[in-house]
Order: C-alpha cells, then structure tokens, then sequence
C-alpha cells in the first residue's frame, strides 16, 4: 500500500509517516517508481506507535516495542526492553501520583484554612 492508504487505514497523516520513517521508526519500501511501499507489517507498527503515544509514551520510548515487532514477534510487549520501558513509565506515573497527592493535600489544607478561619479574636494580622 502507498502511504496514504497506510495514512488513512491508521487515522493519521502522511507527514506523521514521514517523520517515523526519519526517525528510523518505520522503514519504507520504496517502488521502481520512487513511492513509498508498505504492507501489513507497516501497518502494525504504525498501530503500535499510536497505542503508546495515546497512553503518554515518547517516541522514543516506542523504540524498543517496534523493533520487537520488526524482529517477529507477535507483539512489541514481548520483549525484555519493552517490558523495561513499562517499568519505567511506571515508576514515573507512580512519581507523579506522589507529586499530585501531595499538591492535593497542600490544596485542601489551603481550602479548609480559608473556609473555616481561626478565631478573628485570637488570629494575627497578617
């Protein structure tokens, strides 16, 4: 398939097939006559990319799944540099709950402060 049959068939653009193709993400046939060729194995690809990207992966962090499927394997998770990168994302997700549950309790003690105000007789001025 040209590309933008492959542009089509994966929701995206051309120009987004493009950039993978220069980023070494997704290899391009090319036909006696000059046009980018794919087939089925592109379109995979293409769908797992996206699939990451959609859950907050980097393109970079897509690296280690594509190659996995360009290796053979039935899915870019089956191999151990994916399974790494997983544990990654995942220790960062875990950080940023942190990060977040922490801002979240400052804000409520912020809320509670401001709605139920200490005693004006024995509060300070500011």
């Amino acid at each position: 398939m040209r590309i933008g049959e492959l542009a089509r068939r994966t929701g995206t653009t051309t120009r987004a097939l493009r950039f993978y193709e220069a980023q070494g993400l997704l290899p391009a046939e090319r036909a006696a006559n000059g046009y980018r060729e794919y087939d089925e194995d592109d379109l995979r690809l293409v769908t797992e990319i996206q699939t990451l990207r959609t859950v907050g992966f980097s393109l970079d962090d897509t690296r280690p799944f594509v190659d996995c499927l360009r290796t053979g394997h039935p899915s870019g998770d089956a191999c151990p540099a994916s399974v790494e990168v997983y544990r990654r994302k995942l220790d960062e997700v875990e950080a940023c709950m942190r990060d977040l549950a922490a801002v979240r309790s400052a804000l409520l003690d912020k809320l509670a402060a401001a709605t139920h105000p200490a005693d004006p007789c024995t509060e300070e001025p500011r």
